[in-house]
């Protein structure tokens, strides 16, 4: 046995034999978890999908039914929510395909023998814009896009114009 000093108290739990302190790991950045790709959990997880549509429409039937006003804004805010993450899921989606569509015809060129030519972070900017006022212009949407946008731009320059109170 392990013989302890008489000047100072023994503690209450004493360590007689060493425990083995679990060590936890993060399967986000362990090896043993295989690496990550969007496209085979996009696949795996699609179920997930039909499931969400499912309680949208069930908050929706739910919000049509209530009466309680706080309860109300509560399913309200769950449906709104609900909403931007599919829209996010869907730009996403768009964004991936997009890339993916660029790999193929970087792929189709290389075969040919031509050199690779990869886009700047800059023109990929550009190019969604474009099909981002494309879309516009098919649903209509366009001119009013433009008049928010000319209008925020309006402020802003404002802003950082001398006001008559610094003169």
């Amino acid at each position: 046995p392990l013989e302890m000093s008489a000047k100072k108290p023994v503690p209450f739990l004493r360590q007689v034999v060493p425990v083995r302190k679990k060590v936890q790991r993060d399967p986000r950045f362990d090896d043993l978890s295989g690496e990550y790709k969007p496209e085979i959990f996009m696949k795996t997880y699609s179920f997930l999908d039909s499931i969400k549509k499912q309680e949208k429409e069930m908050v929706q039937k739910q919000l049509k039914k209530c009466r309680n006003t706080e309860q109300k804004e509560k399913l309200q805010r769950l449906l709104n929510r609900m909403t931007q993450q599919e829209q996010a899921q869907k730009k996403q989606q768009k964004l991936r395909e997009r890339e993916l569509s660029l790999k193929r015809q970087q792929r189709e060129l290389a075969k040919q023998g031509k050199k690779p030519f990869f886009l700047k972070k800059s023109e990929k900017r550009k190019l969604e814009l474009a099909e981002k006022f494309a879309e516009l212009k098919r649903s209509g949407k366009l001119d009013s896009f433009l008049n928010k946008k000319r209008k925020r731009n309006a402020i802003k320059d404002k802003r950082h114009l001398p006001s008559q109170k610094n003169l």
